[in-house]
């Protein structure tokens, strides 16, 4: 089974002049558009929010105005986490069509549903429901201003699971997946992607390398990566395990160099999914990532506690996997704890939470241990 349609161009993390997230180097955003198209591949994602709100129009410059409409599909993404009242919604959905210089959108995502916004903390009813998101969002769709209805998703597979059930009208889910992602506690990607298919869904894998976590690897994973293929790319293993799944439209990369639009083509053009004996290994290679973090990926001794509602262990391999990533403050590790604190306890993450301690079976207090990384995770989550 080849890969090559299932690369999607992630408009998030393109080119710039001087550091300035605004200012693109267009010269080679179209030699990479450009290269990207040639190869075959159509899929461009960007949001109302990437480069500080400009990553649409550069979508509209680099894309849109220099192809036929026919030669590229666009998605795009409503910014859920920045609404406030329902009067809201279509101008920003006006804004998106004339930023993006389209008549309709052909995969049209509510951005980040998470407990706190679909839900809210209290669990009566987040801006989601208050705001009659979907209602607008349906219309859009029957008037034909969008083609495919979706959203992306930051949060249980519970809760998903009871999104698709409320919504049949959605037609995919976009979320984090890669093999670190796969079987963690709180991203449960593995889980998010059963639930999908469950329903019937299509899914768009996002963070496949998990932002360039699993090209950069510990020392250890490397060599375990050489020694199952000497001949492969360590990034080649995350890609191909994220193309060995059914029922997904693409798997997204954040790409900023022409080099790399070229690297993620060569590295998917000949790439064959992953074989039994591989997936096996690879959960070795999970181990082998988690004990090169802080706290390890022993938690055996965790399981069954919780603090503020979440599982101990659920916090701290949280904290350990940011710790490892190229950038720890913008993991995708970092922003899944609200949503289960909010979804268990129904507590305010960043509000007062109140004191609780943390006692092992053999007696030991481990409450500094785990404050220290909800702490953390506080700190660096948005």
């Amino acid at each position: 089974m080849a890969l090559k349609s299932r690369l999607g161009f992630g408009m998030m993390r393109l080119p710039v002049k001087n550091g300035n997230p605004t200012d693109f180097d267009y010269d080679e955003l179209n030699r990479m558009v450009d290269t990207f198209i040639e190869a075959g591949y159509t899929y461009f994602d960007t949001s109302y929010v990437y480069h500080n709100g400009k990553s649409e129009e550069a979508t509209r410059k680099a894309v849109v105005e220099r192809y036929p409409r026919d030669a590229f599909t666009v998605a795009t993404k409503f910014p859920t986490f920045s609404l406030e009242r329902e009067d809201q919604i279509e101008p920003i959905f006006a804004e998106q069509l004339e930023n993006l210089g389209v008549d309709y959108i052909d995969y049209y995502l509510l951005h980040n549903f998470q407990t706190v916004y679909y839900d809210g903390i209290d669990g009566k009813g987040g801006i989601v429901k208050t705001a009659y998101l979907f209602d607008h969002a349906n219309k859009w769709k029957a008037d034909g201003k969008i083609k495919h209805l979706g959203f992306s998703f930051h949060s249980s597979a519970k809760l998903l699971d009871r999104i698709l059930t409320e919504h049949p009208e959605v037609e995919f889910v976009q979320i984090p997946f890669n093999y670190i992602d796969a079987e963690s506690e709180l991203v449960q990607a593995m889980q998010a992607y059963e639930v999908i298919r469950k329903h019937g869904k299509l899914a768009v894998f996002m963070e496949p390398v998990k932002g360039g976590g699993l090209s950069m690897v510990p020392a250890a994973v490397e060599q375990r990566l050489k020694e199952m293929n000497p001949n492969a790319s360590i990034a080649s293993w995350a890609i191909r395990y994220a193309g060995s799944f059914d029922g997904v439209i693409c798997n997204l990369s954040g790409m900023s160099t022409l080099e790399q639009v070229r690297d993620n083509i060569n590295s998917v053009q000949n790439l064959e999914p992953l074989s039994t004996d591989e997936m096996v290994q690879l959960h070795e290679v999970i181990k082998l990532y988690k004990n090169a973090g802080p706290i390890g990926a022993d938690l055996e001794k965790y399981r069954g506690l919780t603090y503020h509602g979440a599982p101990v262990s659920a916090i701290l391999e949280a904290y350990n996997m940011c710790q490892l990533q190229p950038d720890p403050g913008f993991a995708d590790d970092n922003n899944y704890l609200k949503n289960t604190v909010a979804e268990e306890a129904h507590l305010d993450f960043f509000g007062e939470l109140p004191e609780e301690k943390v006692i092992l079976a053999d007696g030991t207090d481990a409450t500094d241990e785990v404050l220290k990384a909800e702490q953390w995770l506080i700190e660096h989550s948005f």
